[in-house]
């Protein structure tokens, strides 16, 4: 299989701005159960106002993700730009058989997310200089971690299905998730983690303009007695290397659950899957 991923920085560091780059881009091989194998560099790079040590940081910092994900990185292309972009094109290999799809979830399944949320809204206060430095760091260190282990975990528990929690945000995908097998997902907010710091700084305004847009968006396919509530807004923020959102049938997601704690996985039960319902999404 094949993707590309791009973004602009999150964070002043230019490696750790690399890091998660390359985290973000292998993130979509992990979420369809596919081992990454070759990446290839894709860096948009204003050289009139910045210099070329920021540049070479870039890519040290995606070749470090790269190395940890055991992908070699087999070449690249660079355009000289007005802004700043950085991603990769990355290479995965799964058998046909093996694919997890973000379209087969059933009715009785049980839905896991492996990330807490937060990181769109973290940015945006990382811009407007609202964000604590223990913010900014679990943030990063979230923005860092590969999908993989989840991966592997997902594939030998059986998942029926899969997505990694990106731009859409945690409802966008979840409705693309329910809207292509036809099911209803039911989200049990309380259930719903968040990064350190989050709820605070949506209080404070830190939105960014894709949260609103994810709302707009996403918003009529969502019923229950919370669609007004603020307390959704960080289920609409847009993800940066996000993590998985899972859906297994019940006794595989307690193997999930167990294995996880094992292995020291970020693993929280958020929701189940239900036949289809009036809405796709439900907040009860």
């Amino acid at each position: 299989m094949e993707t590309a991923d791009v973004i602009t920085p999150l964070v002043d560091d230019p490696f750790t701005f690399g890091r998660i780059a390359a985290a973000n881009a292998v993130s979509d091989v992990y979420a369809m159960g596919a081992r990454p194998v070759t990446a290839m560099n894709l860096v948009f790079f204003p050289a009139c106002s910045l210099p070329g040590e920021v540049l070479r940081e870039i890519l040290a910092g995606g070749q470090s993700t790269l190395r940890e994900a055991g992908v070699c990185l087999v070449g690249g292309h660079t355009v000289e730009d007005d802004e700043l972009k950085y991603g990769l094109s990355v290479t995965g290999l799964v058998a046909p058989d093996a694919i997890i799809r973000n379209s087969t979830a059933r009715p009785g399944d049980v839905l896991i997310l492996t990330k807490p949320l937060g990181t769109g809204i973290i940015s945006t206060a990382i811009k407007g200089e609202m964000a604590t430095a223990e913010v900014i760091a679990e943030a990063v260190r979230w923005m860092t971690t590969l999908n993989r282990a989840a991966a592997e975990l997902m594939a030998g528990c059986h998942a029926s299905a899969a997505t990694d929690v990106t731009g859409f945000g945690l409802f966008g995908h979840a409705a693309e998730m329910a809207r292509g097998a036809g099911v209803t997902l039911r989200i049990d907010l309380a259930a719903v983690p968040l990064i350190s710091g989050v709820t605070g700084l949506v209080a404070d305004g830190m939105l960014p303009a894709g949260c609103y847009r994810n709302r707009d968006h996403y918003l009529p396919l969502l019923d229950g007695t919370h669609r007004d509530s603020d307390a959704l807004l960080a289920l609409f923020d847009p993800q940066t290397s996000g993590g998985l959102l899972i859906a297994l049938a019940p006794e595989d997601a307690d193997r999930f659950m167990t294995s996880a704690d094992g292995l020291g996985i970020f693993a929280r039960r958020i929701g189940d899957v239900l036949p289809l319902q009036a809405h796709f999404l439900e907040v009860p």
